[in-house]
């Protein structure tokens, strides 16, 4: 896996994770519950994190991550308008 521009990990087919908003309102971290903007997928299934969670996590799941879905980036967008 390798990181792109706008902060989402291409698969391990190279392809990068769609632009389209994926995550909404009714999907919360699972460590603490608040907005996730970050969906990791592993062998054992998926998991959700917040943007606060997901980079804590980020250095130990990329060994191991199949997919890495990043739309932290809409936090700013949130704060621009």
């Amino acid at each position: 896996m390798s990181q792109g521009e706008n902060g989402t990990v291409r698969e391990e087919t190279g392809a990068v994770d769609t632009l389209e908003p994926q995550l909404t309102a009714a999907d919360r971290c699972d460590s603490c519950g608040a907005q996730a903007y970050i969906r990791v997928v592993v062998k054992s299934g998926e998991l959700l994190f917040c943007a606060h969670h997901g980079k804590k996590y980020q250095e130990k799941l990329s060994a191991i991550a199949h997919s890495w879905h990043d739309e932290s980036a809409r936090l700013l967008e949130d704060q621009r308008a």
